[in-house]
């Protein structure tokens, strides 16, 4: 059985509202945020074996920041530029790209990608929020073959749920 965490990047900042999207920053909310929604997952004990991250600044932090209170190693982080604003499809593809050894894998990117990926497996949510999670198991050995027709829901968890 293969886990999948879909994990949107926490708040990002808009204090330079110039700055090049792909270079946002966290703001205070999502520097405050990440580091609480990583202690849910640890209660849950859920740990990652694999993260894969877009490479956006803002993503890249919330996984930084998931991975330190994780005992995750940083170094090991896969930052994959192609999650930049990636549709629910390219997704997928890098997904099916995870070595078969990992069994519960974390992915950090951005919507409306991750609703639609939520949504393409079988999912139900309107939006999910920043820093928000989204997991599911696939009844499935091999990532190459994750689907709707092997995905079931696991669970969901963002920063306003009442834990």
């Amino acid at each position: 059985m293969k886990k999948l965490v879909i994990y949107r990047h926490a708040k990002s900042s808009w204090d330079t509202p110039y700055l090049d999207d792909h270079a946002r920053p966290l703001a205070e909310r999502g520097l405050r945020d990440a580091p609480r929604m990583a202690q849910r997952l640890k209660k849950k004990k859920i740990f990652p074996d694999y993260m894969l991250s877009s490479d956006a600044e803002r993503a890249k932090s919330t996984a930084l920041i998931t991975a330190e209170n994780l005992h995750f190693p940083k170094e090991k982080i896969m930052l994959n530029r192609q999650l930049y604003h990636a549709s629910s499809y390219s997704i997928l593809q890098c997904l099916h790209q995870i070595p078969n050894t990992n069994n519960v894998a974390f992915i950090f990117g951005h919507n409306p990608g991750f609703n639609e990926l939520i949504e393409d497996l079988g999912g139900t949510i309107d939006n999910l929020p920043t820093c928000g999670q989204f997991g599911f198991t696939f009844n499935t050995e091999h990532w190459k073959n994750i689907s709707p027709a092997n995905a079931s829901f696991w669970f969901v968890d963002y920063p306003k749920k009442e834990s």
